[in-house]
């Protein structure tokens, strides 16, 4: 099978306190484990011990964590990234608080990527037994889970060869600069397969191991436009949104957490399969594909990278 899905997002905060508060009373994500200089988080409806992890100490992205379906999947993927020549090493359990052994590799892209099957299993916040819809006391925004990630790379098409050559995911959208067969590759949307996720993780063509933004599930437009208010009353930093961008057709808020990195709430977009024909946008349409309405994209949007 392969990568099931993301499953961690790791990432540096330059004040823990500020960014607790935005995490669990904005976005309402429950605290799992609290340790020295880090802590870790999980949405409602989320059933590992944690997707998020926080550490204190500069800003931007540590690690991603890809969860796999079966233990022999890592040794797997070991074999694919030493054909494809990427660099990896073996984790034990314990190394990352409440996961398993696993590999991690190097990319391309000078991100890092773990990939594991155990993480220590806790019950959604509503249970498995006759569950109701939400939980009741919902806090802030009240996120049931963790979503997608994008980042940038140098190399962004070389990148889509290693998703698909080793972590065996497929490219559900991609910007182009036109639509000649040698055209070059300027960002992809990207989904484990057999997943219809829309996507996963995208990558945008840009300076090597940062961090665009990290995004959590929402249901519909209405918790989009909900959320939005709840960051005014927070005086949170909003980038953009509510919106709907064309690549995905998902409904948006960008916005920053206290250390400038970048969140994103999503609901909606399309179900993909792979024998979906895959959707290219060109590089003249880019201002659309990436914001709808505004058909334009902001300055910042291109250019804050943690």
């Amino acid at each position: 099978m392969g990568i099931l899905r993301l499953g961690y997002s790791h990432v540096r905060v330059t004040d823990l306190a500020e960014a607790k508060h935005h995490y669990a009373n904005t976005l309402g994500l429950y605290e799992m484990k609290a340790e020295g200089n880090k802590v870790w988080y999980k949405g409602w409806d989320e059933w590992d011990h944690h997707s998020v992890v926080l550490e204190e100490g500069g800003v931007g992205l540590v690690k991603f964590g890809f969860k796999v379906q079966y233990e022999d999947d890592i040794a797997d993927i070991e074999n694919k990234a030493a054909t494809f020549g990427v660099k990896t090493e073996r984790f034990s359990a314990g190394e990352n608080a409440e996961v398993g052994d696993g590999l991690r590799i190097f990319t391309p892209s000078e991100h890092v990527f773990e990939i594991y099957h155990q993480m220590t299993p806790v019950s959604t916040e509503v249970g498995t037994h006759n569950p109701e819809a939400f939980p009741r006391h919902l806090v802030g925004v009240g996120v049931p889970g963790l979503d997608h990630a994008l980042i940038t790379a140098p190399n962004p098409k070389l990148m889509e060869d290693m998703l698909r050559e080793v972590l065996d995911f497929y490219t559900t959208e991609k910007v182009v600069t036109d639509l000649t067969d040698d055209a070059d590759t300027m960002a992809v949307w990207m989904s484990p397969n057999p997943s219809n996720s829309i996507h996963q993780l995208a990558v945008l063509g840009g300076p090597a191991g940062k961090l665009h933004h990290f995004a959590f599930q929402l249901d519909n437009w209405n918790d989009v436009g909900h959320a939005a208010d709840l960051f005014s009353m927070d005086d949170v930093s909003i980038d953009i949104g509510p919106t709907r961008h064309g690549i995905t057709r998902g409904q948006t808020v960008y916005f920053f957490d206290p250390s400038g990195n970048r969140n994103e709430v999503f609901a909606g977009g399309y179900k993909s399969y792979p024998d979906r024909p895959m959707i290219k946008w060109t590089a003249d349409q880019l201002g659309k594909a990436i914001f709808y309405h505004a058909r334009e994209l902001n300055e910042r949007f291109t250019n804050v990278l943690t």
